[in-house]
């Protein structure tokens, strides 16, 4: 039971854990899914693997509050065992090159996936959110990917967002039961590995990725930024997150969650396509599209104590 206190926000014990499912569906239709489509072993070892070692110590948070230092080290050792298995970091494109980026950029993924990991987690903190997120990232993800012409990406992404449907049913608010950390840090994990993965295998790149993650990103970046700035424990519970900041202007859950959906659907959207299909300019298209979110997130305070 999540039990309410002064850093909550939600007002009455609920149960959390249910993240597990999502866990579960996805890695029993991982290797089912390769009976129906082509996929390599090396991209299952990632997946599976890692995803199953970041939410078995997920679990063991929630049952038992963990040190931050094993929890990081073993989401960084996730991290490195998918960029291992994706070769390394490919060429990142820029306007007029495409920048072998070699070393750097491998250590540059692994901090990739262990930040979105976390921060997926930190995000988890209103009903409905994380689903939501997940939902649309991976099925807009799916959709490139089959636009790409990787069937095989494209189910894997289908599968965790279906997964992602199924929990949000029960996490919709007011949420039923919450997702707890093995959910949230194997969601992030995932579609971090996913961005990685796909950009090295099924040539949907990075900056399609960075831009699909682009409300959480900005969000949680931004908050941590500003509550090191003042010297605070950025991994201690707080309610300075924009979108816990518009829950409580709002007094409820439910708009905040739809609206990150909104904009995932109508604004991120189209704009990863667009970096998908002039990756050269994919930088360019990620500043305008982080450009608004963080106009929102400034206005809702990100960041700033209550």
């Amino acid at each position: 039971m999540d039990i309410p206190n002064a850093r909550s926000s939600h007002d009455v014990p609920t149960p959390r854990g249910g993240g597990l499912a999502v866990v579960a569906v996805t890695l029993v239709g991982l290797p089912a899914s390769t009976l129906l489509v082509p996929f390599s072993f090396s991209s299952l070892a990632a997946l599976w693997i890692g995803g199953a070692a970041v939410a078995a110590i997920g679990w063991l948070d929630d049952r038992q509050d963990l040190p931050a230092r094993w929890r990081l080290l073993v989401h960084l050792l996730a991290g490195a065992w998918v960029v291992a298995w994706a070769g390394g970091a490919p060429a990142l494109p820029l306007p007029g090159l495409e920048w072998d980026w070699g070393v750097l950029g491998s250590v540059v993924l692994v901090l990739f996936i262990g930040w979105v990991l976390n921060l997926y987690n930190f995000m988890d903190g209103i009903d409905g959110i994380a689903g939501v997120e997940a939902l649309t990232v991976a099925g807009t993800a799916a959709v490139l990917l089959g636009w790409l012409g990787a069937p095989g990406w494209a189910s894997v992404s289908g599968l965790i967002a279906a997964a992602s449907l199924g929990f949000l049913l029960w996490n919709w608010p007011p949420a039923k039961i919450f997702m707890g950390d093995a959910g949230s840090g194997f969601l992030g994990f995932a579609l971090a590995a996913l961005a990685v993965l796909t950009w090295a295998e099924a040539g949907l790149t990075f900056w399609a990725w960075l831009i699909l993650l682009g409300a959480f990103i900005v969000d949680a970046s931004l908050t941590l930024a500003r509550r090191m700035l003042r010297g605070e424990r950025f991994y201690e519970a707080h309610r300075s997150h924009a979108y816990q900041h518009a829950a409580r202007q709002f007094g409820s859950h439910q708009p905040v969650t739809v609206a990150v959906g909104v904009i995932n659907l109508l604004w991120l959207a189209p704009l990863a396509w667009a970096a998908a299909a002039w990756p050269e300019w994919g930088l360019v298209v990620m500043l305008t599209a982080w450009a608004p979110i963080l106009i929102i997130c400034l206005y809702f305070r990100a960041g700033l104590r209550e």
